[in-house]
């Protein structure tokens, strides 16, 4: 029988599902970037840069594309965040409505992407733009929600920074050597960098070429999955202290 306190078992699941949405986010910015004319759907970051450059009249980079992406991103985290936490407070499954959510929008995409290019890249169309950034803008406030440190899933600078310190700190020590707790939050930062490169990676080999819609369409069902995995298995409570049909 596992000695590990059912808290931390119940942080474990938390990054394991994280890890999977972390990979997720970094296939949607691999297909966005290269397939719907260079914008970042997931990673706000690299927009608001990208609007920057625009307004500053340099690198050939247009307007739209970006203050399309950042307002409907800003769009989809500001619903997401009343609905999940109208939800909450009812004890209903926020975490999955938070997913199903997103996949709909997805899917919403992917079908809208078929329709316009068929199996092609989409290349600049601010519709479809505006439809990624907002389902991933439900997904940065449904993150925020479970708070899983050092996993927002959409980024990774914060967690390469956590790492590097923690690894400087203790360059002696291996997992085995340090606490639960300790490996946890160094698998967490780990789990996060290694999420969205190997998301990006395989977003690039496997769903680029698929084509913008039906890339949009894989992820889609994979979000669906991990909601339909998670409703399916909840925590226990006692382990958790909180709503079980949370993550």
């Amino acid at each position: 029988m596992s000695d590990t306190p059912p808290a931390l078992a119940t942080d474990a699941r938390r990054v394991a599902i994280m890890t999977v949405l972390t990979l997720l986010a970094g296939a949607v910015d691999a297909v966005s970037f290269l397939t719907m004319g260079k914008v970042f759907c997931a990673l706000a970051t690299g927009n608001v840069l990208f609007l920057s450059f625009a307004l500053a009249g340099e690198g050939d980079v247009p307007v739209a594309r970006p203050a399309t992406a950042i307002g409907a991103f800003m769009a989809g985290a500001a619903i997401a965040a009343v609905v999940l936490k109208w939800l909450a407070e009812r004890g209903r499954a926020w975490f999955q409505a938070g997913l199903v959510c997103e996949a709909v929008l997805l899917v919403w995409a992917g079908a809208m992407a078929l329709w316009r290019h068929g199996t092609e890249a989409a290349g600049s169309d601010h519709g479809l733009v505006a439809l990624v950034a907002l389902a991933m803008g439900v997904r940065a406030s449904t993150a925020l929600r479970v708070h899983v440190p050092g996993m927002p899933t959409l980024l990774s600078q914060t967690a390469i920074a956590e790492l590097i310190n923690d690894v400087l700190k203790r360059p002696r020590a291996t997992l085995r050597g340090m606490s639960a707790r300790q490996r946890l939050a160094r698998t967490r930062w780990t789990a996060t960098v290694g999420g969205i490169f190997t998301g990006g990676v395989l977003g690039t080999l496997l769903l680029v070429p698929l084509g913008t819609g039906r890339a949009l369409l894989v992820i889609a069902a994979a979000v669906l999955l991990l909601a339909a995995a998670t409703l399916a298995v909840p925590p226990r409570r006692e382990a958790t202290g909180q709503d079980l049909r949370g993550p």
